[in-house]
């Protein structure tokens, strides 16, 4: 395995072109998006039935409006085997590295994710068609049963993550400092992908502690927010509820951007550790 990290980046589908409002393509991961150079980052509304019941002229009835589908797809639908639509595997561009395992399983929690990493890389993306209602809570229950070995965000060479979740927004271009807005057109231009212009990713990491927010070390556009650290036991269930807005100012010192996606993943490649962890009940609200 390399020691220099392809930048820890998740791909979101490229999709070109895009409407107003419709987030395109983009690579997160190791760091907000791209992951080689410094590149390394449905909602339809429910419609009232109306049954028609008798002969002509009888009265209609009314049934209660049918409930909107959640901001976030769940991971099981519709198979219960692996992650379904909108949620797709996005790696690196023309990556060769093993791919990262995603899995549909039972637990002692229910149905979960199952993510699993050997010296590989990837994650699993759900792009927005439109950005949901401001201000959102994401939360969710994980755990993590092998942790990666040997790794540090705070180096690339181990820049690596046994699970992340991350949110994908597209901030003004004019808010983003000059240098690092041309960074981000290069990388743009290079991958040929709208790539996010700001990534916030909750990992789960045994060496930094808890509460610690932190810049990738590829990408300045891109923060981690250590949610769990050594201090948590393995193999046990945590649930998390993160105020969106409230994470993205902490991270970003702004007020927060659209959101235009979400991705859970995970990656061992600078490392070429191993690393298993579940996830479950991730909800957008």
């Amino acid at each position: 395995m390399p020691s220099t990290r392809h930048a820890n980046r998740l791909e979101m589908p490229d999709r070109r072109p895009a409407p107003p409002g419709r987030f395109r393509a983009g690579c997160v991961g190791r760091s907000s998006w791209p992951r080689a150079a410094p590149f390394k980052a449905l909602a339809a509304l429910g419609s009232l039935i109306v049954l028609m019941s008798g002969a002509p002229g009888a009265a209609r009835a009314a049934q209660p409006a049918a409930t909107e589908p959640p901001l976030l797809a769940p991971l099981a639908a519709p198979d219960p085997a692996r992650p379904g639509a909108p949620w797709r595997f996005e790696g690196l561009p023309d990556q060769t590295l093993p791919k990262t395992r995603f899995s549909m399983v039972e637990s002692d929690a229910g149905r979960a994710l199952r993510v699993e990493s050997d010296a590989s890389y990837g994650n699993l993306v759900h792009a927005f068609e439109s950005p949901p209602p401001a201000a959102p809570v994401l939360s969710w229950t994980w755990r993590v049963d092998r942790p990666a070995a040997g790794v540090d965000l705070r180096e690339r060479a181990a820049d690596d993550t046994a699970i992340k979740v991350c949110a994908f927004y597209d901030p003004p271009q004019h808010s983003i400092p000059w240098f690092e807005r041309l960074l981000l057109q290069a990388a743009r231009a290079a991958t040929g992908r709208d790539l996010p212009g700001a990534t916030v990713c909750y990992v789960w990491d045994q060496t930094i502690r808890a509460g610690s927010i932190l810049a990738n070390v590829y990408t300045s556009r891109m923060r981690w927010i250590v949610l769990r650290s050594a201090d948590t036991p393995l193999g046990s269930w945590v649930r998390e509820r993160r105020d969106l807005a409230e994470d993205y100012r902490a991270a970003f010192e702004a007020p927060m951007p659209p959101l235009v996606g979400i991705a859970v993943g995970a990656d061992t490649d600078n490392t070429g550790a191993r690393a298993l962890a579940l996830i479950a009940d991730l909800e957008l609200r």
